[in-house]
């Protein structure tokens, strides 16, 4: 099987993917992002483009990404930059470089600053818009999103789906943001099925 990176949302936790992934009996590499949620900083980060290479550096073979939120869109980047390594995609509630704002999705750094006070501010800027460039990306998609989700709604994903050459938009009733956490166990079969049937 591919190399997994999993990469969390704007948390920035390693742990986040891992209950999924020990659903799904899946190994990998867990990334973690400096300075967010409530990870140490590092003085080498301080936009999301360092996330996308800081994460890039993983990235040396054959690659699955499994990415949440924000992580989805630093998965994007990925896609784009490395597209004979990166091989496979499970994209779940997240903008992935399309203008949520104009899909209907809520503000979610007031939020998101209660919750994590210290977390670097940058993450609050704004970040490009790829909808142009995201149908360059041929790898398999796998779209994961709640209908319960007010940060990334249903329309999110379906845009995304649109743009993607080779996508499947999975909607899972009653989730939210938190999707992986709360119906882990469903994610987790989805991400398994992806995995092992893609070509």
């Amino acid at each position: 099987m591919l190399k997994t990176l999993f990469l969390p949302g704007a948390g920035g936790s390693a742990s986040f993917w891992k209950p999924v992934a020990v659903h799904a009996g899946l190994d990998g590499v867990f990334v973690s992002w400096p300075g967010l949620g409530d990870e140490p900083p590092d003085p080498a980060v301080g936009c999301i483009d360092d996330l996308v290479s800081l994460a890039a550096r993983q990235i040396r073979e054959p690659t699955a990404l499994i990415a949440q939120s924000m992580g989805g869109y630093v998965a994007i980047k990925l896609a784009l930059a490395f597209p004979t390594l990166v091989k496979s995609l499970v994209l779940a509630v997240t903008s992935g470089g399309v203008p949520v704002a104009d899909l209907g999705g809520c503000d979610w750094r007031s939020d998101y600053a209660s919750a994590f006070p210290n977390a670097a501010r940058w993450i609050a800027d704004p970040v490009e818009d790829l909808s142009a460039q995201i149908p360059s990306i041929d790898a398999p998609a796998l779209l994961l999103w709640g209908d319960a989700d007010p940060i990334s709604p249903v329309a999110v994903g379906q845009r995304l789906a649109s743009l993607l050459p080779q996508a499947r938009l999975r909607v899972i009733p009653g989730a939210d943001h938190d999707l992986a956490r709360t119906h882990a166990e469903i994610v987790a079969a989805e991400i398994r099925h992806h995995l092992t049937t893609m070509p």
